[in-house]
């Protein structure tokens, strides 16, 4: 439950003891906040996956999926501890080998001036936010079954991420799918 100071309770110059009203947060309710916080997560390793410097781009999507594993603990109030989060990313990494390490391989192509960097600038921000949004959606399905940190198991979700990342890969091919017809159809058929 969360607790919310009402506008009574916030007024300046009271002195009296401040009135809580009290939220009722439901699975349902939890839910929602957890995948609309893995989805802006994921935007943002994508834009951090456009940072120009090779080994950087790959430290600050780490950190930021550090992060989204520290908001999602909040969420589904779950104690949190850094140096367990880092290694449960580093782990759940390792269990989407080609992933990460199409992750790594695009930080390093950006040492490659001019044509290395624009190729990364393409392949970078989508296996960041890929990688980030599958991540998520792990801790979130683990955190609803009632996991915590400390039972979290990465080979036990290999399975569900590849899910995920195909999952994600269809979003964005729903976006960038033309609207026009595939070369080669045609309109009217000429039997």
């Amino acid at each position: 439950m969360a607790q919310k100071p009402t506008p009574e309770a916030t007024a300046a110059g009271t002195s009296a003891e401040p009135v809580v009203e009290t939220i009722e947060v439901t699975p349902a309710t939890r839910h929602e906040i957890a995948s609309k916080l893995v989805d802006r997560f994921a935007l943002w390793g994508g834009v951090a996956g456009l940072i120009p410097i090779p080994v950087v781009d790959v430290v600050a999507v780490g950190g930021l999926q550090i992060q989204m594993l520290r908001r999602l603990s909040q969420v589904y109030e779950i104690p949190f501890s850094e140096n367990s989060g880092k290694a449960l990313i580093a782990s759940l990494a390792g269990a989407m080998i080609p992933a990460s390490s199409g992750v790594g391989a695009a930080s390093v192509l950006k040492a490659v001036p001019i044509l290395g960097t624009i190729a990364a600038s393409f392949v970078m921000p989508a296996l960041s936010a890929g990688a980030t949004y599958a991540i998520g959606k792990a801790f979130v399905q683990h955190f609803e079954s009632g996991g915590t940190l400390l039972d979290f198991n990465p080979p036990d979700y290999r399975e569900f991420i590849k899910a995920q990342k195909e999952m994600w890969d269809s979003r964005k091919s729903k976006v960038a799918a033309p609207s026009a017809p595939a070369p080669g159809a045609s309109a009217t058929s000429n039997s």
